[in-house]
């Protein structure tokens, strides 16, 4: 079970490690770039930006995969 978590969390942080780049590049091809700089010290910013452009697959993935891995930690 315990190898199980460790997978689970692997996988949701890499998720969500994907979609936040997703997220950066979609804003530099839409020439935001005061975003993508204060989306990469300030994480919080991508999804709620990427909402606003119309991004919701990525944004969805962001937060579904933080949300698991939340919960594989507290699981932890």
């Amino acid at each position: 079970m315990r190898e199980a978590l460790s997978w689970l969390l692997l996988a949701a942080l890499a998720t969500h490690m994907a979609a936040h780049v997703a997220l950066l590049v979609a804003l530099a091809r839409k020439r935001q770039w005061r975003r993508v700089g204060l989306a990469l010290l300030l994480p919080p910013f991508a999804p709620a930006w990427g909402w606003r452009l119309g991004m919701r697959i990525p944004v969805y993935a962001w937060v579904g995969a933080l949300a698991v891995y939340a919960l594989g930690v507290a699981a932890a």
